[in-house]
């Protein structure tokens, strides 16, 4: 008898010492089925042989804050690739609606609302996380007014790292996964101090727990004024788009150093930006959208934080072909696609905009 109720004591104390970490898996998989994405309104009709998955991480317990994400796993072979995490620029850019569906994501929207396959992919090779952050920014949200006006690049990436701490635990089969941070623009901000944030705290976390970090990268990145500014003028002179005398002009009358502006840099850098009138700056070569052209030109958009030099500077292009950006933006405006991504949960008081200019 003693034996027996000894046996029946020891079940039922490890009854109750596996029992937390049950519950916990099962949650886990209950979020992720719940945030699978079943269907694509406008997706292509063909068979695709990966699955993705979008929603909310809410960030910390007593928070109000609740970041959006949409994850596609790769293509083939998903528990060997690397996980890379995509952040756009702005700052306040969607990942979304430029990384997602412009971009590297398998999917990309049509004028009549359709979606194809995008043969470039990165989910051919990757399992691919877009991120909207910070708050404010896509279906992004905080229910506290106040978050949205105390933002900045230490705040995105402490909110960024409490994200990943968040989905790894809705995801754990790929926290042990080579991880890389990636980004473009004013991620040249986000992706390094992430980075450095996550290098920190891994000193403290537990066995099991840090985040596998490999690496990041970074194109056409924001770093600083005297280095992003004749970069800009540099790479239009040597692709022909201002002469040798506008360059020569350019570079005697205007101190990339300084916010001193001078009449002569203003006139150099009035004839920098017509040139660049009717051509993406993101790609040269593209074909210019005609019927909205006008409507580009009102988008002439680049954060006050990119060119401090003079107000001329930030009316440099954004790049976007403004077809696709609009194409985009009436697609992610559809309840029907909303609903299929699990997204606006809370019903925002603003349409979506695929740039919130968020600090």
């Amino acid at each position: 008898m003693a034996v027996f109720w000894y046996t029946l004591l020891f079940s039922c104390v490890a009854l109750v010492y596996v029992l937390p970490e049950t519950v916990g898996a099962d949650k886990s998989q209950r979020e992720r089925e719940a945030d699978k994405v079943v269907y694509l309104p406008g997706q292509p009709l063909e068979q695709f042989g990966f699955q993705h998955f979008a929603g909310y991480i809410k960030l910390r317990p007593n928070d109000e804050k609740a970041l959006f994400y949409w994850f596609f796993e790769a293509q083939n072979d998903v528990s060997h690739r690397p996980l890379v995490l995509w952040l756009n620029g702005g700052p306040g850019c969607s990942s979304v609606a430029y990384g997602a569906m412009q971009e590297l994501g398998p999917f990309l929207v049509r004028n009549n609302g359709q979606l194809i396959y995008n043969k470039y992919s990165w989910n051919k090779v990757a399992n691919i996380l877009f991120l909207e952050a910070p708050v404010g920014v896509g279906f992004s949200y905080s229910n506290k007014s106040g978050d949205t006006e105390k933002l900045g690049d230490s705040i995105t990436a402490e909110d960024s790292h409490a994200f990943l701490i968040g989905w790894f635990r809705r995801f754990p089969n790929f926290r042990l996964h080579d991880f890389y941070i990636a980004g473009e623009s004013y991620a040249g901000h986000y992706v390094p101090q992430l980075a450095n944030l996550i290098h920190e705290k891994n000193k403290g976390a537990k066995k099991g727990y840090s985040i596998n970090l490999k690496g990041i990268l970074m194109g056409n990145a924001v770093i600083n004024d005297p280095t992003d500014q004749p970069g800009l003028i540099d790479y239009a002179w040597t692709h022909a788009i201002i002469s040798d005398q506008l360059h020569r002009n350019i570079y005697k009358d205007c101190d990339f150093k300084s916010n001193i502006s001078t009449s002569q840099c203003t006139m150099h850098i009035r004839g920098f930006l017509e040139a660049y009138s009717g051509i993406d700056i993101y790609n040269i070569y593209a074909p210019v959208c005609l019927s909205s052209l006008n409507k580009a030109a009102q988008k002439l958009i680049v954060a006050p934080r990119f060119f401090t030099q003079q107000d001329l500077w930030h009316k440099l292009p954004s790049g976007y072909d403004p077809c696709t950006e609009d194409y985009v933006e009436a697609y992610l405006n559809r309840e029907d696609v909303q609903k299929a991504l699990h997204a606006n949960l809370t019903k925002l008081s603003y349409p979506y905009t695929p740039c919130r200019f968020v600090d």
